[in-house]
This record gives structure tokens, C-alpha cells and sequence, in this order.
């Protein structure tokens, strides 16, 4: 058993199956938890002293994601080392199912709410406008963190989920996952733009989840280099979708024992999601 961390991003919940990219019907999360039993357990098994859960997602059914911001906020209720964020969509034909969603914003436990781009709209289509608006101003008001999905290309490009830090990262805690995600991403982020919003006093972090082997050791030089950054890097599993064994191995590999690693592991999970 490994000891000593705080899991700034995982989910709850298992999705049904469905025919990606053209195939058969298939069920990808395996190690999916269904039940706040089954979640417990596995942060038991791993030594995960905190955690932030999020709904599962990934199909295009808009219902599956949302039907499980209930389980979501059991869980964080169950277990005090639990707390949450709900799933809302920056679509309008979602708009009704957010006003559900946005509702729960004041429960006990809630500390985010998560929206992608992977099924559908755009940080810049008109269409989304209002919805994406009503996340992260009532995020602002509850003093709630905005979980933002990061991969490489089209509407989840770093390229693209900048154009939110930029215009609401002054009232608005943004964690955006994936560390930009993926090589371009990481060559992004790393690169400059981090650094560069975090001076501009963005409140930005993110998570080292999906992590191309050397991007987290740049990370940590440039850190070192740059004197910034330390308190806006977290662990993370993205467990189903990531395996705790490799993310840890990975993030503790860059971040040797000290101070760093305090931070990464425990610290700024703290600063942002509460003790």
C-alpha cells in the first residue's frame, strides 16, 4: 500500500456500453466503481488519504454523465476524506439539465463542477455562450473550482480551453486536467502559457493525469527555473480512465520526497479543495 497522497480528480459511476468510432458496443471503464461502497474500498486499498470525485462520462448520452452527480455527492456525504464536483455541460440543449445540476451546487461536499468539450460545442460557439457563462459565474459566486478537460486538437485543444482561463481566470478557480494534455498540450502549457497566467494572476492549476512520460520532469525543472508554479500542480488518478499505480509512480518519480512533493501531493490539493 502506498501512502501519502491526495487525488485531486477521479469518478464515480459506470457508463453503459456504446459503439465507439464506428464499432461494437463496448464498456472501456473497467475498473469503473458503481457504488460509494466500492469507492471507499478502493481508496482503503490504495492509502488515498483525500479525494475529489466526479461523475463518470464519455458517451454521448447526456443523461449518463448526469445521473450520477447524485452518487457523486453520496459519496463525498458517506466520507469525510470525499468531496465532489457535478457534472454540467456547456451545451444549450443541456441548459435544463444544468439548472438540475446547478442546483446542487450548495450541498454539502460540493467543491467543483466539471464540463468538457469531448461531447460537443466550444469554448467559442455562440451556442454555448450562456451555458458556459452560468458554470463559472456560479462557480465564482460559491467559490467552487471548474474542472475543464484538456486533450490535444479541436475543441478540448489547449488553444481552444485558453480562451476560458483568459476570460474568467480572474473569478474563477480553473483546474484543467491532463496537464494541457497530451504532447502538444504538455508543450504548450509547460512551455509558457502556465507560467505566463499565473503571473497575469490567473487562478489556474492543473493535474498531471494522462501525462506523457517527460513532461512531468520538464515540469518540475521548470519550475525550479522560473521560481513559479509549485502551488498549482496536483496528483491525480482520472481513475477509471487512469491507474493510480502509474500516475503516482510517475508524478513521484519527478518530484522526488521534499517540499515539491509536499505540494503536489498534498498541500495544494488542500489550498484549493479544503482540509
Amino acid at each position: 500500500m502506498t501512502t501519502g497522497h491526495l487525488d485531486s480528480h477521479r469518478h464515480i459511476g459506470r457508463l453503459p456500453e456504446f459503439a465507439f468510432y464506428g464499432g461494437p458496443p463496448i464498456q472501456a471503464d473497467v475498473t469503473a466503481k458503481a457504488t460509494v461502497a466500492e469507492f471507499i474500498a478502493t481508496l482503503d486499498d490504495e492509502g488515498t488519504e483525500r479525494a475529489l470525485v466526479l461523475p463518470n462520462y464519455g458517451v454521448p448520452i447526456p443523461d449518463a454523465a448526469f445521473d450520477l452527480n447524485p452518487l457523486a455527492i453520496e459519496a463525498a456525504q458517506k466520507d469525510d476524506r470525499v468531496s465532489c464536483g457535478l457534472w454540467v455541460s456547456p451545451k444549450a440543449s443541456d441548459a435544463e439539465r444544468n439548472d438540475g445540476a446547478l442546483a446542487l451546487a450548495t450541498e454539502h461536499g460540493v467543491k467543483a463542477l466539471k464540463t468538457s468539450f469531448l461531447l460537443g460545442g466550444s469554448p467559442t460557439d455562440p451556442d454555448c455562450a450562456e451555458q458556459i457563462d452560468r458554470i463559472f459565474t456560479t462557480a465564482a459566486q460559491h467559490d467552487l473550482v471548474v474542472h475543464v478537460h484538456t486533450s490535444p486538437g479541436a475543441a478540448s485543444d489547449i488553444d481552444q480551453i485558453g480562451h476560458l482561463v483568459e476570460r474568467y481566470g480572474d473569478d474563477t478557480k480553473i483546474h484543467l486536467v491532463h496537464l494541457g494534455g497530451g504532447m502538444s498540450g504538455h508543450m504548450k502549457l509547460i512551455g509558457g502559457r502556465l507560467f505566463d497566467w499565473i503571473e497575469a494572476g490567473k487562478q489556474v492549476y492543473t493535474d498531471t493525469s494522462w501525462t506523457i512520460g517527460f513532461a512531468p520532469l520538464w515540469l518540475v525543472s521548470e519550475i525550479e527555473k522560473r521560481g513559479i508554479g509549485h502551488d498549482r500542480i496536483l496528483f491525480a488518478t482520472d481513475a477509471p480512465w487512469g491507474d493510480f499505480a502509474g500516475e503516482h509512480a510517475r508524478l513521484a518519480a519527478a518530484a522526488g520526497d521534499g517540499e515539491l512533493a509536499d505540494h503536489f501531493f498534498h498541500r495544494n490539493f488542500e489550498a484549493l479543495y479544503g482540509t
